[in-house]
């Protein structure tokens, strides 16, 4: 298998899912704009949304898969699919029981989430009941997460990458055609959700059926294996879930600033979503089972050789979008939100919010690298200590930085929690052996800073004015923006060809 390949592949299912979320997003700023009824809505989604980070792209899937790897690898196939029914089994009744704890126990967890909303009365019950509707959507997507990790294992990734696309169908369906029909109208955005969840766990079962692997609900005393996937899990969802347990802690922290506070900052994370799923995910998703099977087999050469190929991949993709954000945030927001009830301020409180997270993209990503390199090897103890460094320093940071910078504050914080989680990560990995970088790393770096400046350059000149992308229309916005993002790529890629760059030299072969 292809590694670069299989990356292009995810990378471009991934892509479809995160332009329809944009869409989503486009369509939401416009019929709602950034106020109350938004803010009580992002508030009440985070919760089932951490989940989903938790499940979809962390703990679960670093606990499950390097086990799954294992069985896969060592035992029958009959024997992998008991582990796969026990598995099934604890995850269904455990994510049940927290299902129905969390909808009866809503107006506490929104107390304790968003303490500022108790101020006013309708604001928190309309959040109460928006988590009310969207909380099962936890049990969903748990098993959606499953099903894409055991398709992931077995070298499915494109189904799994393309299923979340199905949540952001939901969304637009329900934002355009039963946002009129509900009252108030936001409730149609928790609808969304759980059909959403239905959905996603619906598209992959016919692919699970294809593999024989549909689990199946047995009562009976899991194996060894199922409990050694939750002994992994608990200490996993803290170590790799930090900078979610911080946007988390940030909600309570913005629920306490001016109203629009909550959905500045989403409407900025969603945008820093967009590479970090194209890559970041991604990249994870890859690497963890070939990592895993490396480790079974004691091949601690091609494990280095992996994690490194990774880490390049990361920098080369990451550092262009990091300074794009940074220097296209108004053209992007702009082009992207302000429309209908998002206003011009609204433009510049989510800009402030972007250009902060922007700082720490390349450390957000690095760690859906870092970490998996300790999760194939079953290392939890290592990920967790530095999640608590990481987690204790961004809450430090966070009461620093709001007094003065307010939102943008916040997501500072979160960036450079990030990077120093990533930065603790290396050291880790280098300390304990476990990676050795290979040759021409210095040069590598040299160079992409040299293309970073040229692209630099080119987008600097290229945008404009930030003034300038407000007054324009909605259209003459999306020619400027194709047009100075494609420049921008342009001169970043062009300048790595003149410095001596190719394909070829990032093509990673990998044995299933």
């Amino acid at each position: 298998m292809n590694l670069l390949k299989a990356l292009a592949a995810v990378s471009s299912m991934t892509f479809i899912s995160r332009i329809l979320g944009f869409v989503r997003d486009i369509i939401i700023a416009r019929i709602f704009g950034a106020g109350m009824e938004t803010d009580a809505f992002f508030v009440a989604f985070r919760i089932p949304n951490l989940l989903r980070r938790i499940f979809g792209e962390g703990a679960f899937s670093q606990a499950f898969v390097p086990i799954l790897a294992e069985y896969k690898n060592s035992r029958t196939p009959e024997e992998t699919h008991d582990f796969i029914d026990h598995i099934t089994m604890i995850l269904s009744i455990t994510l049940f029981v927290v299902t129905v704890i969390g909808i009866i126990a809503a107006p506490l967890i929104i107390y304790v989430s968003a303490p500022g909303f108790s101020a006013d009365q309708d604001k928190f019950n309309l959040t109460v009941t928006l988590l009310q509707i969207t909380f099962p959507y936890i049990l969903f997507i748990a098993l959606v997460a499953l099903a894409g990790s055991i398709l992931n294992t077995f070298g499915k990734f494109n189904i799994p990458a393309l299923t979340p696309a199905l949540l952001n169908l939901s969304f637009i369906a329900c934002a355009l055609w039963l946002t009129p029909l509900i009252d108030p109208p936001i409730l149609a955005l928790a609808w969304a959700v759980f059909i959403g969840g239905i959905l996603q766990l619906a598209f992959q079962i016919p692919f699970l059926l294809r593999l024989k692997l549909m689990p199946r609900i047995r009562f009976k005393n899991p194996d060894t294996g199922a409990w050694r996937v939750l002994k992994l899990m608990g200490p996993a969802i803290f170590g790799v879930s930090v900078s979610q347990i911080s946007l988390l802690i940030n909600t309570i922290f913005a629920s306490l600033l001016v109203t629009g506070s909550v959905s500045w900052l989403y409407y900025a994370d969603r945008l820093m979503e967009f590479p970090a799923g194209l890559l970041g995910v991604a990249l994870g998703t890859i690497l963890l089972p070939s990592l895993a099977r490396h480790y079974t087999s004691n091949s601690r050469e091609e494990y280095s050789r992996l994690l490194d190929w990774g880490l390049r991949m990361t920098i080369l993709l990451t550092l262009p979008a990091a300074l794009a954000f940074a220097l296209l945030a108004t053209p992007l927001i702009t082009t992207l939100f302000h429309h209908g009830a998002f206003t011009d301020h609204d433009v510049w409180m989510t800009r402030e919010a972007l250009v902060a997270y922007s700082v720490g993209l390349l450390g957000l990503i690095l760690v859906k690298v870092l970490a998996p390199a300790f999760y194939a090897r079953q290392n939890i103890k290592t990920p967790v200590k530095i999640a608590i460094i990481t987690l204790t320093a961004t809450q430090l940071m966070n009461l620093a930085f709001i007094g003065s910078l307010q939102h943008a504050g916040l997501a500072l914080a979160i960036g450079l929690g990030a990077c120093l989680n990533a930065g603790l990560l290396y050291y880790q990995l280098r300390k304990q052996e476990i990676y050795q970088p290979q040759p021409g790393w210095l040069i590598f770096c040299v160079k992409i800073l040299l293309a970073l400046s040229a692209m630099g350059v080119v987008l600097w000149f290229a945008a404009g004015s930030d003034a300038s992308w407000l007054t324009d229309s909605t259209l003459t916005r999306a020619g400027r923006l194709s047009w100075v993002v494609a420049a921008g790529a342009s001169s970043y890629f062009a300048a790595l060809w003149l410095l001596g760059f190719r394909l070829k030299d990032f093509t990673q072969r990998q044995t299933l």
